[in-house]
């Protein structure tokens, strides 16, 4: 399907499932800022995407910091005037995060660049989605913007040596799974892909060469389905997609409710909480 004149935002498109992501767009008529702390990388993506009318624009991020994704954002914001799409793709794996030096004397703080790249930056991108699409109007699909960030499995599945990232996806999907439903009230939906393992930048050739030949390799193609199927009027909000090796793509289940009384106690929190997300005229401030 085209959806040529739409527009969208997108982190860490110079490599991996970014840039895939980027080409995917482009090939339906989509516009696309690409933001990423690669500058180079971008550029060439762009490059290579921007043979007829331009397609692909770019600018230098650091996703972990506010005021570098305000400002690149602004960017994107003043050349599409309206954004259609975001897409929180930028991302880390896991370092040596808590300190093992167990001769030394004293105490290391932990480093968390996963966290606050993996988990605070897509808060981040969420936030500024958020704010410019309640400012403008339905399409005609009906919706004032879609927000699809990429989490992992890793954020429902244990994965024991890489605590932190696995902090970080868990941290993603629950705000998709709690905001995302709020925000279907506003014609805004977040919903998060989920992919097993596929080829990027993160690990290394031998790794996915391993995991190919193993079976449980992700392609790229059905990685793009599940970003596809929840684009144009597809009204889901609040739900997280796995791409798993040889299944292909679904609808994560979680675990239900124990019993009623849970369910009403978080439906309580609903009732307490929902004024947090109310409009602040400013009027009232």
């Amino acid at each position: 399907m085209s959806y040529k004149g739409q527009t969208a935002f997108l982190t860490g498109g110079a490599s991996g499932i970014g840039r895939a992501v980027t080409k995917m767009l482009v090939g339906k008529g989509i516009r696309v800022y690409v933001a990423d702390r690669d500058l180079k990388g971008a550029q060439a993506v762009a490059e290579e995407l921007n043979t007829g009318d331009k397609a692909v624009w770019t600018v230098q991020i650091d996703v972990a910091d506010w005021d570098s994704q305000r400002s690149a954002w602004e960017t994107a914001e003043a050349e599409f005037k309206r954004i259609d799409y975001v897409f929180p793709i930028a991302g880390i794996g896991e370092r040596r995060s808590f300190p093992n030096r167990p001769n030394s004397a004293g105490y290391e703080k932990p480093d968390l660049t996963v966290l606050e790249v993996d988990c605070i930056g897509v808060i981040y991108t969420v936030s500024l989605a958020v704010q410019h699409f309640r400012r403008q109007q339905p399409n005609k699909y009906g919706f004032r913007g879609k927000i699809m960030p990429v989490a992992s499995v890793c954020g429902f599945y244990i994965h024991q040596p890489i605590p932190i990232y696995t902090a970080a996806k868990h941290a993603v999907v629950g705000l998709v799974r709690s905001y995302g439903k709020i925000l279907a009230e506003e014609k805004i939906t977040l919903n998060a892909v989920c992919p097993n393992k596929i080829r990027t930048g993160i690990s290394t050739a031998a790794v996915y060469d391993k995991a190919e030949k193993l079976g449980v390799l992700v392609p790229i193609e059905k990685l793009l389905e599940a970003f596809e199927s929840l684009m144009g009027e597809n009204p889901m909000s609040g739900e997280c997609l796995e791409v798993a090796p040889q299944l292909g793509v679904r609808v994560v289940q979680f675990i239900p409710f124990i019993n009623e009384e849970s369910k009403i106690s978080a439906d309580m929190t609903y009732e307490r909480s929902h004024y947090l997300h109310e409009p602040i005229m400013d009027d009232k401030i």
